[in-house]
């Protein structure tokens, strides 16, 4: 947190940046006020840079138009119902929002949008008191009704209005209290957090979309944990994404086995933590951080208590995959985020085989294939990882020299085999030639032959592969 005189200097510096500049005088020309609202007023407390140039005025959407037109290389009114116009100034982004409102009958996912009269109404109408602050503009004067100065400097979320009404205009605004507690830091006040535990049924009046895209956010966030307890504690996850609070295995008097819920959540930990150090990921990365949040939600079917105290969780991986595609299309995922989790869930075991013995040169081959495209198999390669929670420090560094070891030979064998890409040696229309077959079943069979003799001996150029072929042919024919 900054102190309130540095915070003030940081807006007046962006109150000066020649796309604030500009709207503010277009506003005040036009006789419209307008104020810099939310994240970026925010933000300049806590010392964090913000992308978001998101402003508020009494100037309805038709005016807002009117103005921007003129000093805009672009302009856009897909919130127009909403009340929001878009435009582009000076080569930023900005969204400027008629004051609101709403009001919201308690039965729909939707509130009916009412534009309201004052900077301060709408301010109190927004979702927590630090995101309720505004810089008037051109006047640059701090607009904070409900004490959201006093909430940044305490290290708070609270909402301006009583917690109840404000969760039960919109219940987004729960999952919403989880995400900002996670990215943020912030604690979430202790009615707060009462409200969300008595009112958590009223998330099932918000549509999949919109949870997915809070889910989504809070996952992206730095340390998600904090958010995902909260959403766990207050009952939440329970209705959103029960897989989790599942997770919180009975610990049987005499069968003593790990907590599946924590070691879940470290390995979410550490997968982001990863994500870091192995500097391979451009941004955080949303299906890293599902599959490493999802990949024992397996475990509690498959959960058998055996003889001597043991616990076994047989073929989780292959439940858990099947889980997490359930879970995923419900939520609105889209298709390939959906394949690409269940696909981390569903391999994220193979690694542990490697420690056994030596696998051979075919054995690693399949693991780069199964894992499919090149950023599929760097996740692999961070979950497997993220997924060694042992406190004890022998069996955690031979796990991670082994895997060390895994990735040296596969560097070495993609190097020497175009490992990436691995393809049988001959190619469909090479096959019909050489069967003197039309397009087909046995096509794929014969691809699937050659493919399979790719992975277990590695390239055997075109001469070897197609006496390799002939002779399945001909065995296929006896």
């Amino acid at each position: 947190m900054q102190s309130v005189a540095a915070a003030l200097d940081r807006l007046g510096e962006l109150a000066a940046s020649p796309t604030v500049a500009q709207l503010a005088a277009a506003f005040a020309a036009a006789g419209h006020e307008i104020a810099l609202v939310g994240g970026p007023v925010r933000d300049a407390f806590l010392g964090r840079t913000t992308n978001d140039l998101d402003f508020t005025t009494d100037a309805s959407p038709d005016e807002i138009l009117a103005i921007v037109k003129p000093i805009a290389e672009a302009h856009w009114d897909i919130g127009r119902a909403f009340g929001t116009i878009g435009a582009r100034i000076e080569g930023e982004t900005v969204e400027i929002t008629t004051y609101r409102a709403d009001a919201y009958d308690g039965e729909s996912r939707k509130p009916e949008v009412v534009f309201g009269e004052s900077l301060e109404a709408d301010l109190t109408r927004r979702d927590f008191t630090v995101n309720a602050l505004a810089l008037r503009l051109p006047q640059l004067t701090l607009v904070d009704p409900s004490g959201g100065v006093e909430d940044l400097v305490a290290g708070v979320l609270r909402t301006p209005a009583a917690p109840e009404q404000s969760f039960g205009d919109d219940p987004l605004r729960m999952l919403r209290a989880a995400r900002f507690s996670s990215q943020l830091g912030f604690e979430v006040e202790r009615g707060t957090r009462a409200a969300m535990t008595e009112l958590a049924p009223q998330i099932d009046r918000i549509s999949a979309e919109r949870v997915r895209d809070e889910l989504s956010k809070l996952l992206l966030t730095g340390a998600p944990r904090g958010g995902i307890r909260l959403l766990v504690e207050s009952g939440l996850a329970e209705r959103v994404l029960p897989e989790i609070p599942a997770l919180r295995l009975e610990v049987d008097e005499h069968h003593h086995h790990k907590d599946v819920y924590e070691h879940s959540l470290t390995v979410l930990d550490q997968a982001i933590d990863y994500e870091v150090s192995r500097g391979q990921m451009a941004s955080p990365d949303l299906v890293v951080r599902l599959a490493a949040l999802l990949h024992d939600i397996g475990k509690p079917a498959t959960r058998r208590l055996e003889r001597g105290g043991a616990v076994s969780f047989h073929h989780h991986d292959l439940v858990g995959a099947k889980l997490a595609r359930k879970r995923l299309r419900a939520l609105r995922f889209d298709n390939d985020t959906i394949a690409a989790v269940s696909r981390l869930i569903e391999l994220h075991l193979r690694f542990f085989g490697y420690t056994d013995g030596a696998w051979t040169d075919s054995a690693v081959r399949r693991y780069v294939r199964d894992a499919g495209a090149a950023d599929q198999l760097e996740r692999l390669h961070i979950l497997t990882r993220a997924d060694v929670t042992t406190r004890n420090r022998r069996k955690a560094d031979r796990l991670g020299f082994a895997y060390d070891d895994l990735e040296e030979r596969i560097t070495v064998l993609a190097a020497e085999e175009e490992l990436a890409a691995v393809r049988p040696d001959l190619d469909g229309q090479q096959i019909m030639a050489l069967l003197g077959v039309r397009p087909g079943p046995v096509v794929g069979e014969a691809y699937r032959y050659l493919l399979e003799v790719r992975l277990d001996e590695g390239p055997i150029g075109p001469d070897a592969a197609a006496e390799r072929l002939r002779a399945w042919w001909a065995q296929r024919g006896a």
